[in-house]
């Protein structure tokens, strides 16, 4: 039996991937090694359905407290020290990059999603970069081990942190398993009538920043079926400028829809209602919704470089983000060809097997043993 420590800032506080991360591997941590009493430290946070992953025994929740409290980043950087201590805390894992001050006793790892704020700067702010930079490399060298969310990540974390790769494991992430189950007709159509869905779409899932290329995907789509539309849902930034003048100039308001608030929990019934999803962004440290998108039987389109090929497997088409007829021939493919949609799907199931919670957990506690 050991006292894992998680920082869960994210876990409680992020509502999109490094959330999802977080919620879904303590989650499956607490469940396959129930033995072991887990710890998670966060700021103060709302109540919401989706942290009942902390509702079970084995698990218990530390906020900041002490002459620290008034600042809970001090308090993760700096104060949370005495609470590890305290908690006779056997090993700490960050969650997302970041490691605080820790007691000799404790043992460290700290997962490592990307580093695209590196290899692509002019996506983030001058400050952002900075902090980001001095956060992982300070990480990368107080870890025992680091996790990669994949080999891109792997190889990114060696070229651009100049991290020890003796100390690397990669070892690749799940989706959350609100993705596992097949909605049933009555829940999705529920759903479509909630978010007012077309009858027919193509599904996009993701933050509407530039990275992630949907200005390209909406002038991909000018040339398929007029019958289709295409449904984008993720947080907005201000690149969705850049999104609406392509959707004027392909004609394309009658055709593209995008929401912004939608509840995590009815996605698997949205992906369920989709004829096929896209991901084609132009970098990814993993890229969760190929994985959602298999579990759901949702054929994939993704990007053909960083990370994507490791999340489809052979299950998914490939194309080059920044070439719009690329894209418009795998989405008309994939339209027009039930065979190939069915084989796509029933690959899907078989590769998203080997990213099951079960497995994921299991590779994540062998890390933790050999620390231990």
């Amino acid at each position: 039996m050991a006292n894992i420590g998680f920082d869960a800032k994210r876990a409680f506080h992020n509502f999109s991937g490094l959330g999802n991360y977080s919620r879904a591997l303590i989650s499956a941590m607490s469940i396959f090694y129930e033995d072991n009493d887990y710890y998670l430290y966060t700021p103060d946070y709302k109540e919401n359905p989706l942290f009942s992953f902390a509702e079970k025994g084995n698990i218990y929740i530390r906020k900041p407290h002490g002459i620290t409290a008034p600042v809970p980043s001090l308090w993760r950087s700096k104060g949370i020290s005495s609470d590890l201590k305290r908690d006779r805390i056997d090993i700490f894992h960050g969650l997302s990059g970041e490691l605080p001050a820790m007691p000799s006793r404790t043992r460290s790892v700290v997962t490592i999603h990307d580093v695209i704020f590196m290899r692509y700067p002019e996506y983030y702010k001058s400050m952002d970069r900075r902090i980001y930079e001095y956060k992982f490399r300070s990480a990368c060298k107080k870890a025992d081990i680091i996790i990669a969310i994949s080999r891109q990540t792997a190889d990114d974390i060696i070229k651009y942190l100049g991290a020890d790769h003796r100390k690397i494991e990669i070892v690749y992430q799940g989706c959350d398993k609100e993705f596992y189950g097949k909605p049933s007709e009555k829940q999705k159509a529920e759903i479509k009538a909630k978010y007012s869905l077309p009858d027919k779409f193509i599904l996009n899932v993701g933050t509407i920043e530039e990275r992630k290329n949907l200005a390209n995907i909406v002038r991909a789509m000018k040339n398929t079926p007029e019958e289709y539309c295409l449904v984008a849902v993720g947080r907005a930034t201000p690149y969705i400028a850049k999104v609406k003048q392509a959707i004027a100039e392909c004609g394309m308001e009658k055709r593209v829809k995008m929401i912004h608030d939608a509840d995590f929990r009815d996605f698997p019934s949205i992906y369920g209602l989709a004829v096929c999803a896209t991901y084609i962004s132009r970098f990814e440290g993993f890229g969760i919704p190929v994985l959602e998108a298999l579990n759901c039987g949702t054929p994939i389109i993704t990007s053909n470089i960083s990370s994507m090929p490791e999340a489809g497997g052979d299950a998914a088409v490939y194309v080059d983000p920044n070439n719009i007829g690329e894209i418009n021939a795998a989405i008309n493919m994939v339209l027009n060809s039930p065979t190939a949609r069915e084989s796509m799907i029933k690959k899907g199931y078989m590769h998203a097997e080997n990213f099951r919670e079960e497995k994921v957990a299991g590779n994540i506690y062998d890390i933790y043993n050999k620390l231990l």
